[in-house]
Parts: C-alpha cells; structure tokens; sequence
C-alpha cells in the first residue's frame, strides 16, 4: 500500500506532461506554472480530509498531475534560453535535489512534533508561497507555436519525434531515470546491508555521500557551454554512470563503499539534466513545450519501470545483476548518443 502512493504520482505526473507541453503557449506559462502548485496545495489538504484509501491514492494522482504542469513549464522556459542553458537546467535539478535533502529530514521532524497531518499542511503552505513566487517573478513568454511542422503536414509533436537523435534522448532519460529509481533508490541501500555488511545505522551516511556527489555532479554538467561539448560529456558520463554501477559489485571494503557512493552520485548527477539540455540546443524554441512533455514523460515511464523490472531481476538471479545490466544498457547508449545526437 505504501509503495502504490509514489506510483500513483509518477502516473499521475506521466499523464500530464505531453497534455502540459501542448498548452503552455495557448494558456501562459505563468498560469500553468501557479495552478499546477495551488493544485498540489488543494491535493495536500485533500489528503488530510479523505477516509478511504481508493480515494487518497486519487488525490495523490491528481497532486502528481499538478506538480508536472510546474515542473514541465518550468523546465520549458529554462531551455528556451538563448544564454546558460546547461547551467540553469543543472540550478534547477540542484534545487530539486536541496528540496528532497530539506524535505526528507524535516518531514519526520514535523510529523513527530505536529502530528499525522502537519507535513500536508506544511507542503500545502510550501506550495502556495511558490506559486506566489511563480506569479510574480514571470518567466519570459514563449515564442509563438511552432509553423514548421504544419508547413509541412505534420503537428509539432511529429515534428519532434523526427528530429534526428530526438527519440535517442528520450529513451537515454528514460534509462537514467529507471536506473536512478530502480537500482539507487531501491536497490543500493539492501545491497550494502546484505552484500556489503553495512550496518543499517551506516546505510543512511553512504546514502547521504551520495546525494552530495550527485549535486557535484550536477554543477560540473552545468559549467558545459556548448552543444558539442555536451555530446561528449553526455556520452563520457554514461560511460562513468555504467562503470560506477559495475565496479560497485567487486568492493567489499565498507571505507571503499564511501568512495563508491560518492562517485556514484557525482556520476548520476553529471548525466541527469544533460538530455533535456541537449533537446533545447536541437530544437526550435516554439517547439520547446511538447518536446521536453514528451522527454518528462519518457523519464517518467522509466520511474515507473525501473523498479517493476530491476527487483525481479534481483530475485531471480541475486542482488548484482541489476547493477550489471544498468552498466550493461549505459554503455550500449554512450556511442549511440555520440553517434546520433552529434
């Protein structure tokens, strides 16, 4: 029951990025972005007032659909910037990051302190302060839809999908967020206890090194300026990503495995806002709403997947073979990504 809450937000978020990307331009960037917060607001105190469990995971799908009409338009008017592209994509995935990091440890503290309904509230206000912030800061307009596609009988997704190296992307950040959840969220904590003799009070530190390398890693992609530079730093990292998870499989010493969480979350990071980077380097600015829709949906078919594929696999076969095959597809995808988006 508690492992349904996040599938049925991953869902509901899944739904809404293509629908979200197609009607920015018509509806403004400002009021997607404020009534998707205000609608994870309403979900929160929802959440709270609902009795049956049929009926909270409703709430929680529709709060899911809320956060992806921010996060797709968000996303939408950092790409569409001419200057700093890399940069602000890396900024906004670091205030993720700092977001979870601040939410994990002050959740249980609230929920201690002021009872089972307290984090709803606290994220509801959360929500609704940030959408005053959306509304008063403003993000540029967006161009005018795309003509291009229509020109030539086709619709801007179309269009997207037959930008060369387009459907390359999607699939990568799809991969990179079905290893992310399938083998780092829920896979890497029980492999340290059972395969690593990690002490259960040890695994939280190992995790925290982790989400310290990866907000490293974050920066470092950030600072790549051009689209070239990004090609290969894109496929140089799914290299470094792969052999971070294969090689984790051969330490056995518990001070090694800090080194090994650290590289691997350096790794995760530097690879994680690259595709949706290289999508706005590649395409027309007006076509920018549906394509990074369809690269939010992708990912987020890959949050769903990974765990529903990497722990059977882990099952069957034992513990390191999910990390074996994340290496496996990682690095099938490097020369691809350097052939094709190139």
């Amino acid at each position: 029951m508690v492992t349904l809450i996040p599938v049925v937000f991953g869902a509901g978020k899944w739904v809404a990025n293509i629908p979200t990307g197609y009607f920015l331009d018509r509806l403004g960037r400002t009021r997607l972005m404020v009534t998707g917060l205000l609608v994870v607001a309403a979900c929160d105190l929802a959440s709270v007032a609902v009795t049956g469990y049929a009926a909270f995971l409703g709430v929680r799908a529709c709060a899911g659909a809320g956060w992806a009409m921010f996060a797709t338009v968000a996303t939408t008017a950092l790409v569409s910037g001419e200057r700093g592209r890399g940069r602000a994509i890396s900024r906004f995935l670091l205030a993720e990051t700092l977001g979870l990091l601040l939410g994990s440890a002050g959740g249980g503290w609230i929920y201690a302190h002021g009872g089972r309904p307290a984090p709803f509230f606290f994220e509801a206000g959360c929500m609704v302060a940030a959408a005053a912030a959306a509304g008063w800061t403003r993000p540029p307009p967006a161009a005018r839809p795309a003509v291009a596609g229509h020109a030539a009988g086709r619709g801007p997704l179309r269009t997207v999908l037959r930008q060369p190296g387009f459907g390359l992307l999607c699939v990568t950040g799809a991969a990179i967020a079905g290893i992310q959840t399938g083998v780092l969220v829920f896979l890497l904590p029980l492999y340290l206890v059972e395969r690593g003799g990690v002490s259960p009070e040890a695994v939280g530190s190992l995790i925290a090194l982790s989400v310290l390398g990866r907000l490293g890693g974050l920066w470092l992609a950030g600072g790549v300026a051009t689209r070239e530079a990004r090609v290969s730093a894109l496929a140089l990292g799914l290299l470094g990503f792969g052999a971070s998870l294969g090689t984790l499989v051969l330490v056995t010493d518990p001070w090694l495995f800090g080194a090994w969480m650290l590289l691997l979350g350096a790794t995760a990071g530097f690879v994680a806002g690259l595709p949706t980077t290289l999508a706005g380097d590649s395409l027309d600015p007006r076509l920018h709403g549906v394509a990074i829709g369809w690269l939010r949906t992708a990912a987020d078919a890959g949050m769903l997947l990974g765990p529903l594929v990497m722990g059977p696999l882990a099952d069957r076969f034992g513990l390191s073979v999910p990390f074996l095959l994340a290496t496996a597809l990682t690095w099938t995808l490097a020369p691809a990504c350097r052939r094709t988006a190139s």
